[in-house]
């Protein structure tokens, strides 16, 4: 492949209307480089080589042959398709594949027959437990993992296409639909236990997790830009907060993202907190950096979370109000894990209604008044027996403030007799 090749072969990834898939940007990548790279598979041409994930390649290799096998139409079908589609699955990278055409069939059939082979065993869960390989959970955890990196993608238009070439649907009632198999395979990643819908067009998977985290009618809410947002984040950390007399609870709602504030309540969803969580996110805001700038959800629910943690006190605080649940045990380790997220990350622009509740959130910790009601609050009505103490004391104090005025009507009267 000669230079002009490949300059145009980059220039029709980047400017292509597929192009979804990109290498994390080196300004938040050094931050934590390992939260990208696969460590059990490798899929897609961005690691492909990689001499770490080689045992890897010889089991992609048996579950392609099952696929092969169990297919409802030829392997030379197959081929000649994928050959079809391979300039759509190559203007889907962001950087020039500098693999021959051939290599890059051969690749993305051989990982798409891995991968829909996994997603049937899955699903059929007595095949994935006859598996020597993938029936040890800790494999079968890494190799999940790894479908979520942003870098180890196939497009998902890809994949959907080859499973329904492979087994169409109108000659076998008991196929499955491919939506419907990458819905159980993350499934504990869909907090919000949504529906397969074709309707919803997804790009990969990272992107499937992206909007397993979004809100179920969608974000349709307006945005404000950076430097607007800028003066009014929110400037208190939950202690702050609690100290301020704002109310920190954990609301029902199984959407991360959905925040909300009421009078001095305010509501966050739980979160909870494991080896998993920055792999997770990080992979979800490089997306964001790369293919959604105006559109960073997930990197304003970080922003709001960032505000908030700032020690482990503030940790604890949330522990305790059951908002976090820490699977990473220590408190400091919660803290620096948040404070790190979103660190070097550009942010265009800001949610409207996350600005709203720092505004008032801001507002009310700047209010004396407040503050001066939760010191009463904390310092004399924390438990019911500092409220029974509180009480007799000011009853004491009314009683003797009773007696001393009738003693002095009483000498009054004596005066004037």
């Amino acid at each position: 492949m000669d230079i002009k090749e490949m300059i145009q072969q980059n220039e029709n990834g980047l400017f292509s209307p597929t192009c979804c898939i990109y290498r994390v940007p080196h300004t938040i990548r050094h931050l934590k480089e390992e939260a990208y790279i696969p460590k059990a598979v490798s899929i897609g041409p961005i690691h492909y080589g990689d001499v770490r994930l080689f045992d890897m390649e010889t089991h992609k290799q048996i579950l392609f042959k099952r696929f092969t096998q169990q297919a409802m139409t030829s392997l030379n079908d197959l081929v000649s398709y994928v050959r079809h589609l391979e300039p759509k699955v190559r203007a889907s990278y962001s950087e020039n594949i500098k693999l021959s055409r051939k290599e890059l069939v051969k690749l993305m059939l051989v990982d798409a027959g891995f991968i829909i082979e996994l997603f049937k065993g899955f699903y059929e869960d007595h095949v994935m437990r006859n598996d020597a390989k993938l029936s040890q959970p800790w494999l079968r955890v890494a190799v999940r993992m790894d479908l979520l990196l942003l870098e180890n993608q196939l497009p998902f238009f890809f994949l959907e296409d080859l499973y329904e070439k492979a087994f169409p649907v109108n000659l076998c009632d008991n196929i499955r639909p491919f939506l419907e198999l990458t819905y159980n395979f993350f499934e504990y990643f869909n907090l919000q236990k949504l529906k397969p819908n074709s309707n919803v067009k997804i790009k990969h998977f990272t992107d499937l997790i992206r909007f397993f985290h979004l809100p179920r009618t969608g974000p349709t809410t307006s945005r404000h830009s950076s430097l607007e947002a800028r003066d009014h984040i929110l400037l208190y950390t939950a202690s702050d907060l609690q100290e301020a007399g704002v109310q920190l609870k954990a609301s029902k709602s199984r959407c991360l993202l959905d925040l909300k504030i009421s009078r001095c309540v305010l509501e966050v969803p739980e979160i909870l907190v494991e080896d998993k969580t920055e792999i997770l996110f990080r992979n979800m805001i490089a997306l964001e950096q790369c293919h959604y700038p105006y559109a960073s959800y997930i990197a304003d629910y970080v922003i709001m979370l960032d505000c908030l943690i700032s020690t482990s006190k503030d940790v604890n605080i949330l522990i305790h109000r059951k908002i976090i649940r820490n699977y990473l045990g220590d408190a400091n380790n919660v803290a620096a894990l948040v404070n790190g997220l979103w660190k070097d990350a550009i942010v265009m622009d800001f949610s409207s209604d996350y600005l709203d509740i720092c505004k008032r959130l801001n507002r009310i910790c700047q209010n004396p008044w407040h503050k001066w009601k939760a010191n009463l609050r904390r310092d004399y009505c924390s438990t019911p027996w500092q409220v029974a103490i509180s009480v007799t004391g000011i009853l004491l104090l009314i009683l003797s403030i009773i007696q001393t005025i009738f003693s002095v009507l009483q000498v009054v009267s004596v005066e004037k007799i």
